[in-house]
């Protein structure tokens, strides 16, 4: 085990390591992307909430990892007849790390920013529901909605709902400050970032010391660092074909789970040709998602029709409306007046996944007369122009948001889909709480997705966690991108 301060060469990475620290008071957990900053109200990146989610912030409310809402910073709530005013009770005596008291004006401040006109929250559209924030005193706070969201508190459980104090909101980039049960310690880098425990937690105090959150990569070193002890666990492990090499170790498992991924490429429907909805459908046409799965997923995934995960309990088993067909794929290029040899740019961000399908999806679409060009972006890169702003013809990126269809009715989204069916469904979906009437709504949602195939929806895959066997814990099962680390300990 390690900690704090010794540096070790393994496989080319350096680990930080202390011999001074209780080893049952420390763990290192292993990720492959280093976040962008450490903000989930500026930023739609995943690795954000990894790090941060119900470690180093909270909010109103959470989701456990069954995927159900619970109170959190909002010990209860009432919800007025109409479904639009929340009232929400404040747990009591709670500070952020900077020794400032929560109040309700921190719900308010944290809220209003979030949808107002200048924020790069990734869920803005969300935000923008609120109509004001009242507080009739520090311990309760009064949101009010132009219309009813069903969705409101599962919503607020999201990492960009994150609450925060108008004293650090502007440094949390590099330096967060929330009301987490572990706080910001240090990032090199590159290579880590440590936060330690929150001595004046209101909660249950987290049992260990300091977690280690490592950026790894290359899955062939963090083998070698889990295989070393040098790492103690490495959820969402990223390359099944190297699980084979921990299966006889005595002191590791490999715990199967699941969590809402969703692979997709994304087109641009703004942007030509993507715009006619025949050349969307020959995309479709023209992969073979089931050959994809068994490259890209090792033959344990799920060929997607719509945009929802199977762990959702709304997922609908969908009819193949696009099985592989690259001479119905090249009729309807044609058909829309697409030459052979018209060039197109897949851009992809740096992820082995995102990089693996690309290559793969360039391949099928060059077999029925485009072009492709490979693009590959840094993070910053295609957040900024991909996600930002959505400058581009295709993307391949997987959603790993919960329960996220409502990305399809937003007027800013980076693949630019507008349907007034969908938004007709989607607002009668978010004005009822009824479960029955939202989960047919919600089939609908999805099935006229399938029918517009704005994105081609490629794949969902199950999640490998390689761990320690005596932690105990751990999400395995992931229902939002976050790894929470407060329950989280070593066997006795």
């Amino acid at each position: 085990m390690k900690s704090a301060c010794v540096l070790l060469a393994v496989a080319g990475l350096r680990f930080v390591s202390s011999a001074s620290a209780d080893p049952r008071e420390t763990m290192s957990i292993g990720v492959s992307i280093e976040p962008p900053g450490l903000d989930p109200t500026r930023t739609p990146s995943e690795a954000v909430g990894t790090i941060t989610y119900n470690n180093i912030y909270e909010g109103l409310t959470r989701l456990d990892r069954e995927g159900h809402v619970q109170p959190l910073l909002a010990r209860e709530w009432t919800v007025s007849d109409d479904g639009r005013v929340y009232h929400f009770t404040l747990q009591d005596n709670v500070h952020f790390h900077d020794g400032s008291l929560l109040t309700c004006e921190n719900v308010r401040f944290s809220l209003l920013r979030a949808g107002a006109s200048t924020s790069t929250n990734p869920d803005r559209s969300f935000f923008t529901n609120i109509v004001d924030v009242a507080c009739p005193d520090a311990s309760h706070a009064d949101v009010t909605l132009k219309k009813p969201h069903g969705s409101f508190t599962y919503e607020l459980a999201w990492n960009d709902a994150s609450i925060l104090s108008p004293a650090s909101a502007d440094k949390n980039v590099s330096h967060p400050i929330g009301t987490g049960p572990f706080q910001f310690q240090e990032w090199q880098r590159g290579d880590h970032v440590t936060l330690s425990r929150n001595p004046d937690y209101w909660g249950k105090a987290p049992l260990l010391k300091t977690v280690i959150f490592r950026f790894m990569p290359d899955p062939l070193a963090a083998s070698n660092a889990l295989l070393a002890g040098e790492l103690d666990a490495y959820p969402s492990f990223p390359a099944p074909e190297v699980l084979s090499r921990f299966i006889d170790h005595p002191s590791i498992r490999i715990v199967r789970g699941t969590f809402p991924f969703k692979a997709i490429l994304a087109l641009n429907n703004a942007r030509r040709p993507f715009n006619d909805i025949r050349v969307r459908q020959a995309v479709a046409y023209a992969i073979d998602r089931k050959a994809l799965v068994q490259a890209g997923a090792d033959g344990e995934g799920t060929v997607l029709q719509s945009h929802m995960a199977p762990n959702d309990p709304d997922y609908a088993a969908l009819p193949d409306r696009y099985p592989y067909n690259p001479e119905r794929a090249r009729a309807l290029l044609k058909e829309a007046g697409i030459r052979p040899g018209t060039q197109l740019t897949l851009s992809y961000p740096p992820i082995t996944y995102a990089r693996d399908t690309s290559e793969i999806v360039a391949a099928y679409l060059e077999q029925v007369g485009l072009i492709v060009t490979l693009q590959p972006l840094e993070w910053p890169a295609w957040l900024g122009q991909v996600f930002g702003k959505g400058k581009f013809d295709m993307t391949v990126i997987a959603h790993t948001e919960p329960h996220d269809i409502g990305i399809y009715d937003r007027e800013a989204i980076y693949f630019h889909y507008k349907s007034p069916e969908f938004h007709s469904l989607f607002e009668q979906y978010e004005a009822t709480e009824n479960p029955e009437e939202r989960h047919r709504l919600s089939v609908a949602m999805q099935d006229r997705l399938a029918q517009d195939e704005p994105n081609v929806f490629l794949y969902s895959r199950p999640r490998d966690t390689v761990m320690n066997s005596h932690i105990l814990g751990l999400w395995t099962d992931q229902q939002i991108a976050a790894c929470p680390m407060g329950d989280v300990s070593w066997e006795p």
